[in-house]
């Protein structure tokens, strides 16, 4: 049996109006295939630190996010960098913006 999926052009739009619920600013920026597009979440600091969130599983199977660029934050060039090599391999992708103090996302989230 197969897991239900939630469509990435809805789970966008639900974690993008959280983040402004919680008065961060957060931001598309860039579509991917509205139905099954895999999601990249790039969390920004007040000091223009960065890390880049991707879908990933647990071991046991569960949804779960992976830090794509490391576990310490980076430059905007790294992100920009890794967010094109993404992209390159997966043109359905999205990648969302959102803004935050503690370079915490907005959204229930594992970190594998």
């Amino acid at each position: 049996m197969t897991e239900a999926r939630l469509k990435a052009g809805i789970w966008t739009s639900a974690v993008l109006r959280r983040a402004h619920q919680l008065g961060r600013s957060g931001m598309v920026l860039r579509r991917g295939d509205a139905d099954a597009g895999g999601i990249l979440v790039v969390l920004r600091d007040r000091d223009g630190r960065m890390l880049v969130l991707t879908q990933a599983r647990t071991l046991d199977g569960e949804p779960a996010w992976s830090r794509g660029t490391g576990p310490t934050p980076v430059d905007q060039d790294a992100v920009d960098a890794y967010v094109t090599r993404q992209v390159t391999r997966d043109p359905d992708l999205w990648v969302l913006e959102i803004d935050g103090p503690d370079l915490t996302p907005t959204f229930e989230a594992i970190i594998v």
